[in-house]
């Protein structure tokens, strides 16, 4: 559902885009000045129309108009329909019997005071140091530069 309305969303926006530039369009029209004249059309010859003949006269309407409405159709009789459902015969299965349980007894009484302290964590093993300093590493020295004089 979110999908349409970003869709609906998105297509009524292109819809104001696409009037925004329909009416700078007109506006534009509208400022021109009115020197320009429409182009003459050279009149053009009407087509005759072919005569249809009509049909004789039509019959007359009758002088009297029937007053009453003819009689409705009798409705046929329609046989009783039985209100009362019968039963529907229906048997299950007796349902197990579940076995008695032992009772458990008396439950034990619930300490009146709680441990104070907490047990003691166990201890984390150390982890090695990671050296942090780079080892120096000898270089070869490079040659003496040649003496300018």
């Amino acid at each position: 559902m979110a999908s349409f309305n970003c869709f609906a969303l998105a297509f009524l926006m292109a819809l104001s885009f696409a009037s925004i530039d329909v009416g700078v369009a007109t506006r534009h029209l509208l400022q021109q000045p009115q020197t320009q004249s429409l182009p003459s059309f050279p009149n053009l010859p009407t087509p005759s129309r072919p005569s249809f003949p009509w049909p004789g006269a039509l019959p007359p309407l009758p002088a009297t108009l029937p007053i009453g409405l003819p009689p409705l159709p009798s409705i046929p009789s329609v046989s009783t329909i039985p209100t009362a459902i019968p039963p529907i015969p229906f048997s299950s299965p007796p349902l197990p019997s579940f076995p008695n349980l032992p009772n458990p007894g008396v439950l034990p009484p619930l300490p009146t005071t709680f441990p104070r302290g907490l047990a003691p964590l166990p201890s984390i093993p150390l982890v090695p140091t990671i050296p942090t300093a780079v080892p120096s590493i000898p270089f070869f020295s490079p040659p003496p530069s040649p003496s300018t004089r």
